[in-house]
């Protein structure tokens, strides 16, 4: 059974995101999107809320499962028995970045390998900051998150805009 690992912070899930998700879950076996905690990046989403919104938006891909790691991805990929990596790019700005994360994580483990997929050009746009950003100020997110989960980001979005006032 082959199975593909897409790593992410998902603080929030977006459409983007999902477009992936469903695509690569046709590609192979065993697709685990794994919720990766981000030191570098203030979560809005705790990672357990960032799991089950995952887990609501693929409760219909039999092939999906979700789970969450904050130690290294390599690590991670090796107690899963996952040797794939799966990516997006959105632009070619996302390149260099994803480059330089697959020769990183090579370094650390020569038998892992990364694929990409091409962001959907509608979604080519949108990032969780982008999300996060025209939520807290009151802007309409849906067709940015998956129905499944918009009216929660939305609201959990300006409880966290109305604490920071």
């Amino acid at each position: 059974m082959k199975t593909i690992i897409y790593p992410g912070s998902f603080d929030p899930i977006t459409c983007g995101h999902f477009d992936l998700i469903q695509r690569a879950a046709k590609m192979t076996d065993s697709l685990i999107v794994a919720v990766l905690h981000n030191s570098n990046k203030k979560s809005y989403f705790s990672m357990q809320e960032r799991v089950e919104m995952i887990k609501k938006c693929t409760e219909n891909i039999p092939n999906v499962t979700v789970d969450s790691s904050e130690g290294l991805l390599v690590d991670y990929i090796n107690r899963k028995g996952g040797k794939v990596i799966l990516r997006g790019l959105r632009a070619v700005s996302d390149f260099e970045y994803e480059l330089q994360y697959a020769m990183l994580n090579q370094r650390l483990d020569k038998s892992i390998e990364a694929i990409y997929l091409m962001t959907s050009s509608e979604y080519s746009f949108l990032s969780s900051s982008m999300v996060r950003e025209i939520g807290s100020l009151g802007g309409d997110i849906s067709g940015m998150v998956p129905d499944a989960i918009c009216s929660y980001v939305k609201e959990r979005l300006m409880q966290e805009n109305n604490k920071d006032k």
